[in-house]
């Protein structure tokens, strides 16, 4: 398995990536839900509501660089999310993992999350996961396929899937573009943004 496999578009890499294990500092855990973003108005995946519709910047520059690079951003400010990129090297796309199952590692992941928090939601939400996994902004470029890195990917069977809308988002918001694990608990709930087009009248 090499980071060659998610050099395909955000699609069949989201689909690659359900079902992969992701270590990091203590914890494992199998991936369950992921969202897939595309790229700029001119690429092969225009995607408005994807960090590099208007082009690199300093922040997304990962979305354009080689597929299985870790992408990290704060979410409102506070909350770590991580990121896959995907797609050949020099155009953007990545994977948002949103929601994993902790295999190895819960007492650890719960000493990240709280004594309060449920097993089924030690990993629920991007946030969340990253919290629970100790994915670090400081993270954000590292080859996941390099064994010398803090976090690291393994890809495996795919799991069966379900599609759905992209969670939150007001630009693109029904693409299908949302997989998940059907029957897992881990999963999160899909929340429209309220800033979002009727149903039925955004791509």
């Amino acid at each position: 398995m090499s980071a060659a496999q998610l050099a395909v578009d955000p699609l069949a890499a989201a689909r690659l990536l359900l079902g992969a294990t992701l270590t990091a500092r203590g914890v494992r855990a199998t991936i369950v839900e992921v969202e897939a973003y595309g790229g700029v108005p001119d690429g092969p995946w225009p995607d408005p509501a994807a960090h590099s519709y208007r082009g690199p910047t300093g922040r997304n520059t990962v979305m354009f660089g080689p597929a299985g690079r870790l992408y990290t951003y704060r979410s409102y400010g506070m909350h770590v999310c991580a990121n896959v990129a995907c797609g050949p090297d020099g155009t953007a796309a990545a994977v948002l993992l949103r929601a994993a199952v902790i295999d190895e590692g819960s007492a650890v992941a719960r000493s990240r999350r709280g004594e309060a928090v449920p097993s089924t939601g030690l990993a629920r939400g991007p946030g969340n996961l990253c919290s629970a996994l100790g994915i670090a902004m400081a993270d954000n470029g590292i080859d996941l396929f390099d064994a010398r890195s803090p976090v690291q990917l393994r890809l495996g069977a795919p799991l069966a899937a379900q599609a759905g809308p992209r969670v939150g988002v007001s630009q693109a918001a029904d693409r299908p573009w949302r997989l998940w694990a059907p029957g897992k608990p881990e999963v999160s709930a899909y929340r429209r943004s309220p800033r979002a087009p009727a149903p039925g009248a955004s791509d």
